[in-house]
Formats: C-alpha cells, structure tokens, sequence
C-alpha cells in the first residue's frame, strides 16, 4: 500500500479499470441546488466509453422523484442506466413489511422532514399524525426548512417526547450533515443518532448499509470487481463501499472540502483514521 492516497485529476485516469460505476448525488454531481462544474460532463464521458452507472442517494424520496430532480441538473435518463434511493428503500420495506421490525409497525406517523418526502407514503395505508402521542412510528426524513438546518435544538422536543412514546424511528436518510449551496446543514442521521443515543429504537436505512446496494448491482449487472463506487461522504459512501465489496473514489469536494480541500496529506490521514482507503481521492467529479 503507498504511503499516501492516489489523488489523479480527474477520472479518466483510472476509468478503465472499471465497467461499472456507483455515483452518489448530493456533494458529488451536484450541492442540492445547482450541478457541479464538470459533473454532467463526466457522466456524458463515462457513457461515450461505454460503461454502465447506476446512482445511489441517500435522498429520503422514492426514486422517480429523485430522477426526475437530476433531469433539472441535466442529468437526463440516457446518462445512467437507473436510480436507487435509501426513500426507495424504505417506502418497499413499509409496503411490504416482510421485515419484522416493519411488520411491526403500526399505520400512524409522526412524519419529521419536508413536504417534498411524503412520497414515502404515495398509496400506503399510512396516516399521518401531529404528535407523538398519537403515533405508532416516526419517519426521520430529516429536518425542515421552517424549523431551521443549522442544529438540533428546534426538534428536541419532539424527540423527547417521542421517545417518551417509546416510538420506534425510521431513518430515511443516514447522512448527518450535507452542503447545501455552500452551506453546511444538519441531516436525517444527525437526529437519528442523538434519538439512538437516548435509547430510541432506530431503523437505519441506506448508505452504508448492504441492503441498499442489492438493487444497484442487479441494476449494474457487472461483476464487483469491475465496480467503482464514487461519493464525498467518507462514513457513508466509501464505508458503504467497501462494505459491499467494491473499490471507491472519494470526491474532496463535497462535505470534507472545508476540512481537508486537496491536501493529500490530510486526505490521507482521514481515511486511515477512519480505517479505509479509496483507490483515489478526486477533487470534485470531473473527467
């Protein structure tokens, strides 16, 4: 193993290692708002060398909605070959409630997150309800815009109470911090993780965990070996990686670019500290 991360330009560099590819979104093709420079050029460049991408987002929202999202960033259906979400996850898992922390459940919800998530529900016997006490279950698709993004303080409350209720939570989206436009703010698995460190009972859904990957592969149809996985969030997207097997490419400038920017060094002792190694650190996602 060298001594520090590879850390080429761009992915044509190593490009032809790899058939398949796993591409997260946010703080990595694009910062929820607008695409990154060079990022819809790179999925037209994978495309033209002929190699199959599949996204994965760890977005709280079934995944028509979320292709339809990237068709606004320009990202149009001809530039990957299919779409997984961890709300796609969750939404199968509560329709079918094959799983016995699902079945479980009851058909009330304290729905936590904003309007733009209640696709979770889209034909599900499900009825949403104002308080915890009213409630069977909690879905933490995250915080909302009108209680604020920036702490936890607006949703203790609630939690508290919820957890009074003893309500079991769905996490929709494990990601715990996300750049927005530049900015940084709170996610679903910030609030997960105080409601797990309280003793709440928390169903965590998406990446780094396996299950949201069985889908991607049979939409990839390579062999694991040929699969590359590409995504900013060191706990989440190159955790999630290797725990599926497969090689990673860590994008720098998404939430770590205020940390680490393109310092290979620090890149280098971050993903050690974290007990992994990408076969590349890239500066953004770009050809």
């Amino acid at each position: 193993m060298t001594t520090t991360l590879a850390m080429p330009g761009g992915l044509a560099a190593i490009a032809d290692q790899y058939d398949g590819y796993i591409i997260d979104l946010w703080g990595t093709v694009h910062d929820g708002i607008n695409p990154y420079e060079g990022a819809v050029e790179c999925l037209q460049a994978l495309r033209r060398a002929g190699k199959r991408v599949v996204m994965l987002s760890n977005a709280p929202r079934p995944a028509y909605v979320v292709t339809e999202q990237l068709e606004s960033f320009g990202v149009t259906p001809d530039l990957h070959d299919g779409v997984m979400t961890s709300g796609q996850e969750t939404y199968t898992r509560l329709r079918d409630r094959t799983d016995p922390w699902f079945a479980r459940l009851g058909r009330t919800v304290l729905h936590m997150g904003g309007t733009n998530d209640l696709g979770l529900y889209d034909s599900l016997d499900i009825e949403q309800v104002s308080s915890p006490a009213q409630a069977s279950f909690i879905m933490n698709a995250g915080p909302d815009i009108e209680r604020g993004v920036e702490s936890l303080d607006p949703y203790l409350p609630e939690l508290e109470a919820s957890l009074k209720h003893g309500l079991p939570m769905i996490c929709a989206n494990p990601d715990r911090v996300v750049i927005k436009g530049g900015r940084r703010q709170i996610c679903a698995g910030a609030l997960a993780a105080f409601y797990e460190e309280q003793g709440g009972d928390v169903c965590w859904i998406g990446k780094p965990y396996a299950s949201v990957y069985e889908p991607v592969f049979k939409m990839l149809d390579v062999p694991r070996e040929r699969v590359l996985a590409i995504g900013d969030a060191l706990e989440t997207d190159i955790r999630g990686a290797a725990g599926v097997g497969v090689d990673s490419a860590w994008i720098l400038g998404g939430i770590h670019q205020e940390m680490i920017g393109n310092d290979a060094t620090l890149a280098t002792e971050e993903a050690k500290g974290a007990g992994l190694w990408p076969v590349a650190a890239l500066p953004r996602f770009v050809w």
